[in-house]
């Protein structure tokens, strides 16, 4: 099966980042996906990388993406992530849980 990479980039208020330089959480599998962020000097903007096999919804990858950011005003990091056919609310979920565990004070 042929993997389709998405790439966006988003302006951000960039009032919070991660802790540490790196965060990885979650599986691609099942169903599920796996979030990895990381540090990074983008003058508060925040990339995102998406690989999926599902075609056809860069759209809604882009709203759901751009509606993380807008909510958290997360900034300077680059995210990546791996799919394996998440629905949109659990992307959206996936994703708060990553940065409310990246931010954590114990992942100082």
């Amino acid at each position: 099966m042929a993997l389709q990479v998405l790439e966006f980039e988003f302006k951000s208020e960039a009032t919070q980042t991660i802790a540490k330089e790196w965060f990885h959480l979650g599986v691609t599998g099942s169903g599920d996906l796996e979030v990895l962020f990381e540090k990074k000097d983008l003058g508060g903007n925040v990339k995102a990388k998406v690989v999926t096999p599902v075609k056809g919804f860069d759209a809604v990858w882009e709203k759901m993406i751009e509606k993380f950011v807008n909510d958290t005003g997360v900034g300077n990091i680059s995210i990546e992530i791996n799919d394996d056919n998440a629905t949109p609310i659990v992307v959206y979920m996936r994703l708060r849980q990553a940065l409310a565990e990246a931010t954590a004070k114990e992942a100082e």
